[in-house]
């Protein structure tokens, strides 16, 4: 396995243990902080897979999930806000939820 794949599988892996570990610990705000980690590195690496290259920043990885993976852009839009809001708002439960499912697909997605 290549160096950045084999990074960015084990990031994924490691944020998406303790954002489960956070969960369980009814800690919402960093379960979801934890899960859109894995997600980013999760679509990371399935950009990694199919392009050849780990996008430089977020705004790099949501243009060419936007360009070209419209069902990764539709999970990556739909989580950003609440990532944005776990700083300033306290999450919920059922916030958190969306975030492991979330995490879950870009998982089998990227044949983590």
């Amino acid at each position: 396995m290549e160096e950045k794949e084999r990074i960015l599988n084990e990031n994924f892996n490691e944020y998406f243990e303790l954002a489960q570990q956070a969960f369980k610990a009814k800690k919402y705000n960093s379960a979801v902080t934890l899960f859109f980690k894995a997600i980013s590195a999760g679509a990371d690496l399935f950009i990694l897979k199919k392009e050849g290259f780990v996008p430089s920043s977020h705004t790099h990885r949501f243009r060419i999930a936007q360009e070209k993976y419209s069902e990764l852009y539709s999970i990556l839009d739909k989580d950003f806000p609440f990532y944005q809001d776990s700083y300033t708002k306290r999450m919920d439960k059922e916030a958190a939820e969306v975030l492991m499912e979330d995490a879950q697909r870009i998982k089998e997605m990227s044949k983590i």
